[in-house]
């Protein structure tokens, strides 16, 4: 018997989401197409210059402004910001800093802080830790 092995494919938004990229902001090629396992690992390791300035200067995906801003996703969208941003306009939003993104940094040290508790707590008991599914 011969080994037949296929290719893993994903679609360009699944592709944009694991290097953490806006797919709109990505080249047409790239959009267009499949994108195989293999390229996406090449991608990682030797990224070409679109990605890199992508990555730079974005626009990012919500997931990466609200990192960049220490706020949740729904943090983002209770203060407003609903599109991709650029590092600029997020650096902008950091120096202004308006009372949403200050109540959603607090929030959002409130939430971590109880998640270290009940880490600990659970630790203390010698339970395995709550892992949410993604």
């Amino acid at each position: 018997m011969t080994s037949h092995q296929t290719i893993q494919t994903m679609k360009p938004a699944t592709a944009a989401k694991k290097l953490g990229v806006y797919l709109e902001a990505t080249p047409a090629e790239f959009q267009e197409g499949v994108v195989s396992r293999t390229e996406l690992n090449a991608l990682q390791a030797d990224p070409p210059q679109w990605l890199l300035e992508l990555r730079r200067n974005g626009p990012h995906p919500r997931p990466v402004v609200a990192a960049k801003l220490g706020v949740s996703i729904s943090g983002l969208a209770r203060g407003g910001v609903t599109d991709a941003l650029t590092t600029e306009q997020i650096e902008a939003l950091k120096s202004d800093s308006p009372e949403w993104l200050r109540q959603e940094r607090a929030t959002q040290a409130e939430v971590r802080k109880e998640a270290l508790r009940i880490k600990e707590k659970n630790a203390e008991r010698g339970e395995q830790p709550h892992r949410p599914r993604s």
